[in-house]
């Protein structure tokens, strides 16, 4: 059964909760301005800093007077309108469907299952930090509707480009193959950043987006051969249609990757592949995002996405004083949660955690679960997903709430997929993901870093408590750094992100234990910062008979300027044995 669109049982309700929200919504604008007025981020000081020295001090003396004013007298209209706002909140449910009719119909399903029994998974995750424009600025970030459609256009931009595979099947080719700007180095860092990248040639009628995807997603297979191929006709006239996954190709359902690096050992780990991406991975499947507070630019990220992510569940959350045990505070903003998925979505759950404290029990964080139509498998068996996307507790040195979450998460999880499981169905992924706002090196983050969680879901980046894999990068930017040469654009950030040298002065380092000294990173290992963006999944819970594998885990410097995390992307394989109908 198709999800309503609408968070509200009928039109009157939704008038009435409209006509409220234009009520107040001036007098929160002119608000937001003011408290921006007053707080410019590091690019705006610069900026500042080659004007006269007069502009300044009056924009910011001028402004305050204005909006104040303006302010005090919508005020009372405000007032007003929140009369009708805030009971109607009961009845309105926790998030909003927005459903867009595919170019196609083959956009919204995956027939791989149909045809040869595997299938391939794009999944990217990102904070996007999408606050009202004056909250944002405390992060360092400013105009928020601005960079909703700018973010939108560059997720848009990445993953409905071709994915090109080079294949290489001469030996002295491989021989000239350097480690790549986009491999990650997985144990000597040394080499980092003074390899020269040799980059096939490009023809002069690509795009630009074909010449980034180049750079940063070819796939080379090298093997003994008098011949150099050129790329097949098939890999490099691949329609933008990102339904069909290149993954399909080949007798494993794997992509074949570059051997000549790993036989270097240079760009995978435990058989996955770890790369840093200058732009979103080709094919993304679902999309989940934190941080998509504000009302208008979680509005304009879904119809810059819609053509693409046919179904978009965002203003996720509750708002006001919700009737419900699990949230007991009054809620100004939603979860900030947004789930954007090609495939259509059959249910959706959303559960409001009870425990934040702080500025944290302002928002309504919580988790959302939905349950996604896949397609039909080759004995005509529906074949679904579980996605779950959360943001926790934000606060440092709060690990006991940050647990009770996730032992909530764990609890909520398995109620909804027991309420949901059908026995005429398949599932062939179960993925979490989100911002955990903990990581695996810090000390202070020991508790977490402990959880059951891990033994549920695999992250593929943890070698362990504690300890993560040498390709694993760190996702938390330092935000008084944001506009600085090294990371203002996707290519620097890559570069930067790729020298151990530089992730220090960029990534947030490892939070100590109060009182005892960091001793970080161990001896031999390299310096990886705090990772706290995860895309985690689990086999557990999905169809007995099929396989998950790991393709590629993506770090992906798209949004550099636009955002203070790094989007992370996991790509999954799924080859479903070929009697599976039959149990």
């Amino acid at each position: 059964m198709a999800l309503q669109e609408s968070p509200f049982p009928n039109g009157f309700v939704a008038g009435l909760h409209d006509l409220g929200w234009a009520l107040i919504f001036p007098c929160f604008w002119f608000l937001d301005r003011l408290i921006a007025v007053w707080k410019p981020t590091t690019q705006e000081r610069d900026q500042q800093l080659e004007q006269e020295c007069y502009l300044y001090p009056l924009k910011v003396f001028f402004g305050t007077i204005i909006f104040f004013i303006l302010f005090l007298a919508s005020a009372p209209f405000a007032l007003l309108g929140f009369v009708f706002w805030a009971p109607l909140q009961a009845c309105r449910r926790p998030f909003s469907y927005h459903r867009a009719t595919p170019l196609s119909p083959e956009m919204e399903t995956h027939t791989s299952f149909d045809q040869a029994g595997k299938a391939s998974f794009g999944f990217a995750a990102a904070n996007l930090c999408l606050l009202p424009d004056s909250l944002a600025r405390f992060n360092n970030l400013a105009h928020t509707q601005r960079r909703a459609v700018t973010i939108g256009q560059k997720i848009v931009q990445g993953v409905v480009r071709p994915h090109i595979c080079i294949f290489v099947e001469s030996p002295s080719s491989c021989g000239t193959i350097s480690p790549s700007g986009s491999i990650l180095p997985a144990a000597n860092s040394a080499t980092n950043g003074t390899d020269k990248e040799t980059q096939p040639p490009v023809s002069p009628g690509s795009d630009a987006a074909e010449e980034d995807g180049l750079k940063s997603n070819n796939c080379v297979d090298c093997a003994p051969s008098d011949d150099t191929e050129e790329p097949s006709a098939e890999s490099s006239s691949i329609p933008h249609n990102f339904n069909q996954n290149y993954s399909q190709k080949g007798e494993t359902g794997q992509r074949s990757g570059p051997r000549a690096l790993f036989s270097q050992g240079l760009c995978q780990h435990d058989d996955v592949h770890f790369e840093v991406s200058s732009l979103f991975p080709a094919n993304v499947d679902i999309l989940c995002l934190e941080e998509v507070f504000d009302k208008r630019a979680a509005w304009n990220l879904t119809q810059t996405l819609a053509p693409f992510f046919g179904h978009i569940l965002y203003d996720i959350g509750v708002y006001a004083c919700p009737q419900s045990s699990e949230c007991v505070s009054f809620k100004f903003m939603n979860s900030g949660l947004f789930l954007a998925s090609r495939f259509p979505v059959l249910e959706a759950q959303y559960h409001c955690f009870p425990n934040s404290r702080g500025e944290d029990a302002l928002a309504s964080k919580g988790l959302l679960s939905a349950k996604v139509l896949i397609g039909k498998n080759q004995k005509q068996k529906k074949v679904v997903g579980y996605i779950n996307c959360t943001h926790l507790h934000a606060p440092e040195g709060e690990g006991e709430i940050r647990c009770e979450q996730m032992n909530m998460i764990s609890k909520w999880i398995g109620d909804f997929q027991d309420a949901n499981k059908q026995p005429d169905e398949d599932v062939v992924f179960d993925v979490l993901c989100g911002d955990l706002n903990f990581d695996n090196c810090s000390p202070d983050d020991a508790l977490e870093q402990n959880h059951s969680l891990f033994e549920e879901y695999r992250d593929p980046c943890r070698a362990g408590p504690g300890k993560e894999k040498p390709s694993t990068i760190g996702t938390l930017l330092e935000q008084p750094t944001l506009y600085e040469d090294d990371i203002i654009s996707p290519e620097n950030l890559q570069r930067t992100l790729e020298t151990e040298e530089l992730r220090k002065r960029y990534i947030a380092p490892p939070v100590p234990v109060n009182g005892k000294p960091l001793v970080y990173p161990e001896p031999g290992q390299p310096w990886i910062g705090r990772r706290i963006d995860y895309i985690m999944y689990r086999e557990s819970s999905i169809s007995k008979h099929c396989q998950t594998e790991i393709e590629e885990v993506t770090f992906i410097t798209q949004l550099a300027g636009l955002a203070d995390h790094i989007p992370v992307g996991l790509r999954l394989n799924v080859i479903m044995d070929s009697d599976c109908a039959d149990e």
